[in-house]
Parts: C-alpha cells; sequence; structure tokens
C-alpha cells in the first residue's frame, strides 16, 4: 500500500475536515479548532456540537429537547455550559458567632428572599435533563419540564422543603421509559448471596466506581444551563435503610450570597438502588434504580424552602465552573469541612447548655433542703 505525502491542508476538501471532526470528543474538538483556521471554521457548525452533545448526553436526542438548545444559543453553547461542573470556593470560613445570628436576627423579607425578583420567575421556566450512566453505557435519561408541584393549596411549594423525586414526576408525563435496572449483562458483578456481599463488598464497590450523574438545569427566559452533578458520587451508604439498598450522593456547593445567611448552600442529588436478584436464584443479579431525587440544604442541614430554591437556582447558572475535577472536589470538601466544624461546635453548646441546666437543678434541690433543714 502506497502512502501519499499531503503537501498541506488545502489540499484537503472541507468534506474530509468535517469527517474527521465529527468523530472526536468536546474536548478534543475544542483543541482541534485551535490548530488551524480550516479546523476553527469547521467547528463553529452547530452540527458538530449536536453529535458531541447527543453522545455524552443523550437526552438530548430528543425533539423537544433539541428546540429548546437551539432556543438557548445552540449545542455549542450548550456544551460550554454544561461540561464544566460547578465550582464555588466561597464558602465562608466557619464563625460561631455569625451562624447564632441564623436564623432568628433575620427579618422575614431577608430570610425569604426578595419578593419582587421571585414573582419575575416562574417554576415553569427550568427544565432539568437526567443522564445515568454506568461503565459508558447509558441507563437512563429523562427530562423534566418545569418544577412539579407548584400549584398546590395557598402556594405552599414557597414555603416548604424543595424536593424533587425525578423517577415518581416522569412517571406521570409523556417521558418514555419504565423500570430502570442495571444487571450482570451491562457488566454489573454477580453476587451469589447478601453474606457474600456484605463481606467484600465488591458489587458496591464496583457501582460507586463505575455510576455517572448529569443533572442539568435550563432557564428558558435567561437562556442559561449548568450541570449541577458531581459527575462523578461523592459519598454513599452501604445497605441503607435496608440491608438491599445502596445509596449514592452526587451534588454540587451552590452560591446563596445575599439569599441565605449561610451564603454557600449543597445540592444533593441522590440516587437508591435495591438488589432485587443475586445469581443463587434463576435470575441473574440485577439491580434496580428506586430514587433519584433533588433537594437543596443550608449550611446546618435544614432544606431550603421553594422560593429561596429559585433564586439559588438562578444564580448557579452564572456560578464559575471548572473542566478540573480536582476542584469541584475540594469545592465539596471545604463545604463539608465548615459543616462539621459547625455542627460540632453546635453540639458543644448544647452540651454545656445541659451541664448549665443540671447544676441548676442540683443547687435548686441543694438550696431547697438547706431551707427546710
Amino acid at each position: 500500500m502506497s502512502v501519499v505525502q499531503v503537501e498541506s491542508t488545502a489540499s484537503l476538501s472541507n468534506d474530509l475536515f468535517y469527517d474527521i471532526l465529527r468523530r472526536l470528543d468536546g474536548a478534543t474538538l475544542a483543541s482541534a479548532a485551535c490548530t488551524c483556521a480550516a479546523f476553527c471554521s469547521i467547528s463553529k457548525e452547530d452540527r458538530l456540537w449536536e453529535n458531541v452533545c447527543s453522545s455524552m448526553w443523550p437526552s438530548t436526542n430528543r425533539e423537544d429537547v433539541k428546540s429548546l438548545i437551539s432556543s438557548i444559543g445552540g449545542f455549542k453553547k450548550f456544551y460550554a455550559d454544561c461540561f464544566p461542573l460547578i465550582v464555588n470556593k466561597e464558602v465562608p470560613e466557619f464563625q460561631w458567632n455569625t451562624y447564632l445570628e441564623y436564623p432568628e436576627e433575620w427579618t422575614e423579607a431577608e430570610y425569604y428572599g426578595d419578593a419582587d425578583e421571585v414573582e419575575n420567575m416562574s417554576p415553569s421556566d427550568f427544565v432539568f435533563i437526567v443522564d445515568i450512566r454506568y461503565k459508558d453505557k447509558t441507563i437512563c435519561s429523562k427530562v423534566l419540564w418545569g418544577v412539579p408541584n407548584v400549584n398546590g393549596f395557598n402556594g405552599w411549594f414557597y414555603n416548604c422543603p424543595f424536593h424533587i423525586d425525578f423517577l415518581t414526576c416522569t412517571a406521570r408525563d409523556d417521558d418514555p421509559g419504565g423500570e430502570v435496572t442495571i444487571s450482570v449483562s451491562d457488566g454489573l458483578p454477580p453476587v451469589t448471596s447478601m453474606e457474600r456481599e456484605r463481606k467484600d463488598g465488591k458489587l458496591w464497590q464496583e457501582l460507586r466506581d463505575e455510576i455517572r450523574l448529569s443533572w442539568i438545569v435550563v432557564n428558558r427566559k435567561t437562556k442559561q444551563a449548568a450541570n449541577l452533578s458531581s459527575w462523578s458520587p461523592l459519598g454513599g451508604q452501604r445497605h441503607w435503610p435496608t440491608d438491599r439498598d445502596f445509596l449514592i450522593r452526587f451534588g454540587s456547593v451552590l452560591p446563596a450570597k445575599d439569599i441565605l445567611p449561610c451564603q454557600a448552600v449543597e445540592c444533593m442529588l441522590i440516587m437508591k438502588f435495591r438488589l432485587i436478584h443475586t445469581d443463587g436464584g434463576a435470575a441473574q443479579t440485577t439491580l434496580k434504580l428506586k430514587e433519584l431525587s433533588m433537594q437543596l440544604g443550608d449550611m446546618e442541614g435544614v432544606h431550603v424552602n421553594g422560593r429561596n430554591s429559585l433564586l439559588v437556582l438562578k444564580e448557579a447558572l452564572s456560578c464559575r465552573r471548572s473542566k478540573n475535577y480536582s476542584e469541584v472536589l475540594e469545592s465539596c470538601h471545604l463545604y463539608s469541612k465548615v459543616q462539621s466544624e459547625l455542627k460540632e461546635e453546635k453540639m458543644r453548646n448544647e452540651s454545656r447548655l445541659d451541664n448549665l441546666c443540671v447544676l441548676g437543678g442540683i443547687s435548686a434541690f441543694v438550696t431547697i433542703c438547706c431551707y427546710f433543714l
């Protein structure tokens, strides 16, 4: 076979360039666009970025999602907004005196946010696009149009804890798909018995290492998008609350400056699987997705209400992002550290208060005894 030497890229057609670039992932395509004028020109075509997005987030293959992405600026902008993960290093350092003021010394207007700003937002402005992968194989793709259950009695959504149960919500619309499962055929290690799994934890370790979650939020009004997930798990619990349940936690730290006293909140994305079959029976080892939920919690672990959650989500769409995953982890670990320090100081203060109460009771008892004697 003879090899023809190419004198310059000018001798190659744009169709060949396009065929080369359409096979690249997003990061490589962005790098290739910086190498020459021809690659830079062709890489601006939105069709290339549509292929990249559909490969990374299969939920973007839906026609309604394609229309949504086109309306907010196209697939190239969508990828640039959603591929980097949210990084918030502006977590306030632990100062107990500051947190003692929370929330008693805040007025109702301060604590519940700017009413005028909330009125300018609608829960229907937000779209949630979720994809779950296991070993680079998509096992779930769902889309939720608007925040659910916002038309309750007397607007209870705005004052009650913000919570989205994705599986329950999408089951009520026309979103395709039924049960979400992972089995041995997907690469799941076989489990012969729960006793064996409790001993070696091979299934749990494999699940934590290989599961990935993307949770994208889009604001149709502001034409902004961001990925709220940490992509890889931040933690989890084995056998909770039952022996066959596995809970995995994803999330990010979102800015809440001028929204809440703590100035930063945690976006908690919870995924729970249940082992429904083991290889000890007739069926192969199978995990079933039982929960996929989102909620926001402040520094003290209190769930943020619906009103403030909308403000936080709006702020998150303009938050700093990074392709460096270590920065994302550092941001989450910093928040966890400050949160742990706050809890420890709170427990110490409660312990001191308990001791004072006990001493006060003993002193009162001794005083009464002395009086009668």
